[in-house]
């Protein structure tokens, strides 16, 4: 018998695929990982992940109980149950997801994208619970953002509305950007956007700082969290130009939506007061005076490394109930 309370849940990043159980209050009943990498064959991937489900599903014992698979992945077309082109992928093309994972597990599955997925959780589960108008943007290797409208996830006529991390900011000699054009936001607010900017400073700028005692092909950005922290001045400052191109972008976001709330999640979000102090400044600084003092910008209220999964899920609990 189904058991319309319980789903699962797949968050599909560049490097690893986190798939779990969760039930209709947000609890993780049971989670696994396994890296997106394990095959540059699409077909043999969706069989990796369709062995995973169907273990997860029986040694928790819930085989043939539950209602469905939500699954957030980057450029993922909700209506279509595709992933078109996504650059961060090894797969390339237009890839009909839903249609073959449908397949290999026997359960209904429903797919969008990464940042829709954990906007739909945090309107589910987090802080966007009591809220009609918000965005979440997640800040990991790229940029992605999910805007709920009306208490609706903005979708657009074809699936895709909603990419901040790909709005250019930078016109002359921006960075190039694995969408194919040169200056879009995520490739300077993003966990690989702040390593960018540490190279470019050690470079431009004599300050000393730790980085110049390592190789620039080793640096991380939890590196260069760990650096700001103990008073680092090129990481303190790399943290600083990441939330002025960010500050500037979310004040356009706010001018168009009008949102109660920005909240932040990934990896880039979880340095706390280094990036969220300098980015209120910016705020501030660029905000339109109608809208100042009307958006708050909050982290993720989700759990760190369930956010994903738990948005999945969320999906396939509202979509296929």
């Amino acid at each position: 018998m189904i058991n319309s309370k319980i789903a699962v849940g797949i968050d599909i990043g560049g490097t690893n695929t986190d798939l779990g159980i969760v039930n209709e209050e947000g609890k993780v009943l049971a989670k696994t990982s396994f890296s997106t990498q394990v095959s540059d064959n699409f077909e043999e991937y969706i069989k990796v992940l369709s062995d995973n489900i169907k273990s997860l599903l029986k040694a928790n014992d819930l085989e043939g109980k539950i209602l469905g698979v939500g699954v957030g992945a980057p450029n993922a077309n909700f209506y279509k149950g595709t992933i078109e082109h996504a650059p961060n992928l090894l797969w390339k093309g237009v890839l009909h997801f839903s249609k073959m994972l449908s397949q290999e597990v026997g359960y209904k599955v429903v797919l969008t994208n990464d940042a829709n997925a954990a906007a739909i959780g945090e309107k589910v589960y987090g802080g966007g619970k009591y809220m009609q108008h918000f965005a979440l943007v997640t800040l990991g290797t790229g940029l992605g953002s999910g805007i709920v409208i009306d208490g609706k996830l903005l979708y657009g006529s074809d699936g895709f509305a909603g990419e901040l991390g790909h709005t250019i900011v930078v016109k002359e000699d921006g960075r190039q950007c694995g969408c194919g054009r040169k200056g879009c936001l995520e490739t300077i607010a993003s966990a690989s956007g702040i390593v960018t900017t540490i190279k470019q400073l050690l470079e431009s700028e004599k300050t000393a700082s730790v980085f110049r005692n390592v190789s620039v092909d080793e640096i991380k950005s939890i590196d260069i969290f760990e650096a700001a922290n103990k008073g680092d001045e090129l990481a303190l400052k790399a943290f600083d130009i990441t939330a002025d191109y960010l500050g500037f972008s979310l004040t356009n976001l706010i001018a168009i939506t009008s949102p109660e709330a920005i909240f932040l999640s990934g990896g880039l979000a979880h340095a706390g007061d280094l990036l969220f102090k300098p980015l209120q400044q910016y705020y501030d600084k660029y905000v339109l005076p109608l809208f100042k003092g009307k958006t708050v910008i909050l982290p993720s209220q989700l759990p760190d490394g369930n956010t994903g999964l738990m948005g999945a899920a969320a999906l396939a609990l509202s979509e296929l109930s």
